[in-house]
């Protein structure tokens, strides 16, 4: 099938699917679960084909291991199609009402985007998450995997389809792109009139190449370089424990702290024993010049660092002078992903909320919250560092978008 055929497919399935009952949607999600179940040593059978071929092929260890699709990677798929069934359908929802003078009552209802073009890599659960908040929000989804992990991709998504088909809708809700060529994909990224939103999931160059290519608004998340103020006011106590867990916890998240910045009023109290617990966990420590003073073996920090997502135990130090310096740093190096403060200090911490424009600011609390599972939508898609037209984790709602209704008597406009 041809790109431009595929996305016409998509098109028109995506009549079928913005209709769809939330009963029907849970159904197919219901009935998908227990194929999972069913069919494990199918799966478990296709992804072995993925992980000879990259063990011969010489991809990397963290690479393969994230391809792997084993029990507990199953029971994770099954969670999380709980998760979605028992999440609320945003779509037809009112957000508001109002008024007018006229007595013409205006209101906002959600509804889906449409068609959704999904591209990922390496981790074949991400095919059962978009395929299931694309669906329960009404979306059309084509989905293109890496080419690493394509016997898997297929497997979980003919079984997708045959969920659909067992329940009575049509499997078009879902196409797959198959082709390994980039032009296939290239020529997807230009058929605007058929697609009517990218979300690349994968590392910067990926999304790059994508927004490059591409005539369709792209979701993007380029790269998450993401702080930790510590400000002389905070329970050091508690910045020790949040500090380390923001950089060790998963250290090769988009959400994992890459630069501490701390206040130089506590700067020599603060920072060896942090840098102790960081050293103690492996992690490598880069600093600026008076970091370096205080603290011993410290490598020297030059300017590219502080613009890099490590996605490794690498970490880069700045001893600021006050909160506004901490705050100017932020802006020129950060990508507006998660950044935090540590501090007990009322006025501080809400300007802090408010001067720092990434798309979740935190106060005492770890950058590996920002996830949509841990701030309450239930699942996500991927998380937004542009402003159009959702900002942070997108859960259900950001898959919609409102249109204008409204209710009227007979009136006209003079």
């Amino acid at each position: 099938m041809s790109p431009r055929e595929l996305a016409v497919r998509a098109k028109e399935a995506s009549f079928i699917s913005s209709k769809l009952t939330t009963d029907k949607k849970n159904a197919v999600l219901e009935r998908l679960k227990g194929l999972l179940n069913l069919e494990r040593s199918y799966i478990f059978a296709e992804n072995k084909k993925d992980l000879e071929l990259a063990s011969r092929s010489g991809l990397s260890k963290s690479m393969i291991e994230r391809m792997k699709v084993d029990d507990k990677v199953i029971n994770d798929m099954i969670s999380s199609l709980n998760d979605v069934i028992s999440l609320p359908d945003p779509v037809g929802e009112i957000v508001k009402m109002w008024k007018r003078p006229n007595g013409l009552l205006v209101g906002r209802m959600r509804i889906p985007i449409g068609v959704i073009f999904v591209i990922y890599e390496s981790r074949p659960n991400v095919t059962i998450e978009a395929f299931s908040l694309c669906l329960k929000s009404g979306n059309t989804v084509i989905l293109k995997g890496g080419s690493e992990a394509s016997n898997s991709n297929r497997a979980l998504c003919t079984l997708i389809r045959r969920a659909m088909s067992e329940e009575g809708v049509s499997p078009d809700i879902v196409q797959m792109v198959e082709s390994t060529e980039r032009s296939y994909v290239y020529e997807l990224l230009t058929l605007d009139d058929y697609i009517d939103l990218v979300i690349p999931r994968g590392g910067e160059e990926l999304i790059r190449t994508v927004v490059e290519k591409s005539r369709i608004p792209v979701l993007k998340h380029f790269k998450g370089v993401c702080h930790i103020f510590v400000d002389e006011s905070a329970d050091l106590n508690m910045a020790y424990e949040v500090c380390l867990n923001a950089k060790i916890q998963k250290p090769a998240t988009c959400n994992a702290m890459e630069t501490l910045l701390v206040h130089e009023r506590i700067a020599r109290n603060f920072l060896p024993e942090m840098a102790k617990k960081f050293q103690e966990n492996g992690v490598r420590l880069k600093g600026c010049e008076k970091t370096r003073e205080i603290l011993e073996g410290v490598e020297p920090a030059q300017e590219s660092d502080w613009y890099e997502e490590y996605l490794d135990l690498v970490l880069s130090i700045k001893v600021v002078s006050d909160i506004e310096e901490a705050i100017a740093h932020i802006r020129k190096y950060g990508s507006n992903h998660t950044d935090a403060i540590m501090t007990q200090d009322y006025k501080k911490a809400w300007r802090f909320l408010r001067e720092v424009n990434s798309s979740l600011v935190l106060v005492n609390a770890s950058t590996r919250l920002n996830d949509g599972f841990q701030l309450g939508l239930g699942a996500e898609m991927g998380i937004s560092t542009t402003k159009l037209h959702a900002f942070g984790p997108m859960g259900l709602e950001e898959l919609t978008v409102t249109k204008f209704i409204a209710f009227g008597d007979g009136q006209l406009r003079y």
